[in-house]
């Protein structure tokens, strides 16, 4: 489902993906509040379309100002323990990773999901980039399907 809400400019990319962090203190008091905090805190959002001559709006967080955007949930890619993932059953992340240096660490600990939910997996994509975890976990990557 498509929602329209505002964005700061340098991000107003098509395709651009972020998760919705919720207000900022900056954000008391502002008039577009109601266009601004329309989405769900902690889900994952891409922009699917920019709205053409709309105004660049001021803004307290953003410095260049924000525009108006259409968004809808996106995917998380996320690496889920091996024995659980199948397409359309529900898995959840193994845990926290101290190995930021690792290539998968991002898949590991995902923007848009929490180690304390479960999510239904849409596709398996296969083995995950690290050649060997340093926890010794046996994963899988997987795409988690969009939060409705």
């Amino acid at each position: 489902m498509t929602t329209v809400t505002l964005i700061g400019t340098r991000l107003a990319d098509v395709g651009r993906e972020f998760v919705y962090e919720g207000e900022s203190a900056d954000c008391e008091g502002c008039p577009y509040r109601g266009q601004c905090l329309n989405l769900s805190e902690g889900t994952r959002y891409r922009v699917t379309g920019i709205r053409e001559n709309a105004q660049t709006l001021d803004c307290a967080v953003h410095d260049a100002g924000v525009r108006a955007v259409e968004v809808e949930p996106a995917s998380v890619p996320a690496n889920v323990p091996a024995k659980r993932a199948y397409a359309g059953s529900k898995a959840s992340l193994a845990g926290p990773c101290p190995h930021t240096e690792c290539p998968s660490h991002g898949y590991c600990v995902p923007d848009g999901a929490d180690f304390d939910e479960e999510r239904v997996i849409d596709q398996v994509l296969g083995d995950p980039p690290h050649e060997t975890c340093a926890l010794d976990r046996d994963l899988t990557l997987v795409e988690f399907r969009a939060e409705e």
